[in-house]
């Protein structure tokens, strides 16, 4: 009934999880709503239609039977959960670390809830909330906390490196830190002075070997993926650093395998768009960043 619900509702419930008993396909239920509203508008024309020979004519049943959903790819964790937090304000089935939570543990090893007081800098990823900039005893500084589902940390960065990095350390948004963490005198937690932030994809560069590709006689698309997603140079404080991972293909016939490097010229900027592409012209979409 048009009159009570509409198709903006019907999308916000989708989005807010309200059919996943359903179907939990989300992506493919709100690309339905038109197909299901035009179903929906036919049965309402047709409920008080009816023939003599109504019982033994298939056409009638024909007619009532629910179109199949329109297919459509799955929508990531990232996707899913942010569309979430806009239907109701918050999250609701899951982290946003969840996405990339068992690459980020092959070298960010250690949990939050892990942390430790050390004079040592430790590298921390989470996911950035709570971002506000106050004016502190040596200036303006940034202040932000870090969730990776295990627990929470407060972390503080100079509005230099905030600057700096004004583009990664935005609300909702993976990164990684590298920093010291000591007692907080205010909070009596933990407090991390950042010195070093990346997001996934600068990480992959920093502390990544290779991309391995698994092939299996077909070429992968190489210069395709250098063309669309080639290497970046940064200018540091030792000069100008070039960022982005190099290539190993592992071949794959019969019950032989063996591994080709492609060489320190073919070097891409390992973007999850990036990544996507080398995936689907894997073998069995295996693509992969190898950290050790």
């Amino acid at each position: 009934d048009r009159t009570r619900i509409n198709k903006r509702a019907v999308e916000a419930l989708i989005k807010a999880g309200a059919f996943d008993a359903l179907e939990p396909n989300r992506a493919s239920l709100v690309a339905s709503i038109g197909l299901a509203f035009d179903f929906a508008d036919s049965q309402l024309a047709h409920a008080d239609q009816g023939g003599l020979f109504d019982d033994v004519d298939d056409s009638h049943a024909a007619s009532t039977q629910e179109p199949p959903l329109v297919a459509a790819d799955e929508w990531s964790i990232r996707e899913r959960l942010s569309l979430e937090k806009t239907a109701v304000g918050f999250f609701l089935s899951g982290h946003l670390f969840d996405q990339s939570a068992e690459e980020v543990r092959r070298f960010a090893k250690r949990p939050i809830a892990d942390l430790l007081d050390s004079r040592e800098p430790q590298l921390i990823a989470g996911i950035v909330s709570d971002l506000r900039i106050v004016n502190g005893q040596r200036g303006r500084v940034a202040l932000f906390k870090l969730d990776d589902k295990t627990e929470v940390i407060d972390a503080r960065a100079s509005e230099e490196l905030f600057n700096a990095h004004r583009e990664l350390l935005k609300e909702d948004e993976l990164v990684i830190v590298q920093g010291k963490v000591q007692p907080d005198r205010f909070s009596g937690g933990l407090l991390v002075s950042v010195h070093q932030v990346w997001d996934l994809a600068a990480a992959r560069c920093r502390f990544g070997k290779f991309l391995q590709v698994d092939v299996n006689g077909s070429v992968p698309p190489v210069a395709e993926v250098l063309r669309d997603f080639p290497s970046r140079s940064i200018a540091t404080e030792h000069g100008e650093l070039t960022q982005g991972l190099t290539v190993r293909l592992r071949l794959h016939r019969d019950e032989v395998s063996a591994a080709l490097d492609l060489g320190a010229a073919v070097r891409f900027y390992p973007t999850d768009a990036a990544i996507a592409r080398w995936s689907a012209a894997a073998r069995d979409g295996s693509a992969q960043v190898v950290y050790e």
